[in-house]
């Protein structure tokens, strides 16, 4: 099975790439927009016909495209997210290869939903930002387009090569820097929120089985568990071996409450308090994997705190 893998060396795409690596059924040919794909293409400014004519010479029977931007101004996000994946369907539409489309969306197509639920693929998707908005309006292109194509909606990717801007990737470096300096305690704020964190390299293991089904529409890959950020930030610190105290910033200015450890009095100069999920999506999202499992065959294997560590080990290796 020849398959054509867009955006090989994103977060998500260099697991992908490696998954179906592994796979001595699979040829793997890499489009990307980086010197190390075997053939550069952007697909923001590319044109369909361009694709299409290599497509045509390529013929893969599997399209995943991991490509995409999550920062950024609307208009941005728009380009990478949605014309990019607009610029794809036609191609494929105007190729004779026949190709099956992977299309990875996210969770945050979903937009905010109600603490305690766990969302399905049939609920209504209502996201609360622009990137959202962006990867929604990909997806009902992707559905739209009369391709066989399946596209799944990714929660909160997480473990090795989590980017340091992400917020599990800068509780990380803000531990490595307290436990660098020898500082005893640690202010983080934002940490009430409660996301379905799912390793990216089960998120691969589920791309490598979409290839090979016949599943179409849409279908979660999550834990189907949330957890609050504060109780990620514990486990990694139990992993990292920091002893100092985690302190919560989520309340008003001047608030101050111990998350974990021992309570300090000295909130006065507390810096402002950042949220660290700016993904339009509330402060619960659980996805329902039922779907995944079904028509996939595939569960996630690897726990939070498996990923956790895999987090800190690259952090504590930063310089």
């Amino acid at each position: 099975m020849r398959v054509l893998l867009i955006g090989a060396n994103g977060y998500l795409g260099r697991f992908v790439a490696d998954r179906l690596l592994a796979d001595p059924a699979v040829q793997l040919t890499a489009l990307g927009r980086g010197d190390d794909a075997d053939v550069r293409f952007d697909l923001a400014s590319g044109s369909p016909g361009a694709l299409t004519r290599f497509l045509d010479a390529v013929h893969p029977g599997v399209v995943v495209n991991c490509a995409g931007a999550i920062r950024g101004g609307a208009r941005e996000l728009i380009r990478h997210n949605t014309v990019a994946v607009a610029t794809v369907c036609e191609a494929l539409r105007r190729s004779g290869c026949g190709a099956r489309l992977v299309q990875i969306g996210c969770g945050a197509e979903y937009g905010p939903s109600q603490p305690g639920s766990s969302t399905a693929e049939d609920a209504v998707p209502r996201p609360g930002g622009p990137y959202g908005v962006s990867k929604l309006a990909a997806t009902e292109l992707v559905l739209g387009s009369g391709l066989d194509a399946v596209v799944l909606r990714v929660f909160s990717p997480v473990g090795p090569g989590t980017p340091a801007g992400s917020p599990l990737g800068r509780l990380a470096e803000a531990m490595r820097r307290a436990m660098q300096t020898g500082d005893g305690e640690l202010k983080l704020g934002g940490l009430g929120v409660q996301r379905d964190f799912v390793d990216v390299r089960d998120v691969a293991r589920a791309v490598h089985a979409a290839s090979l089904s016949a599943a179409q529409g849409v279908i979660n890959i999550g834990s189907g568990r949330a957890v609050r950020l504060r109780d990620a930030a514990g486990t990694l610190a139990r992993v990292a071996g920091y002893g100092g105290a985690l302190h919560e910033l989520d309340g008003p200015p001047g608030h101050l409450r111990s998350a974990v450890g021992h309570p300090r009095g000295d909130s006065d100069h507390a810096p402002p308090v950042t949220y660290p999920y700016p993904d339009g999506c509330g402060s619960w999202q659980q996805a329902d994997v039922r779907t995944a499992r079904d028509r996939l065959g595939w569960r996630p294997r690897i726990n939070l705190e498996e990923s956790l560590a895999d987090i800190w080990m690259e952090a504590a290796c930063r310089i």
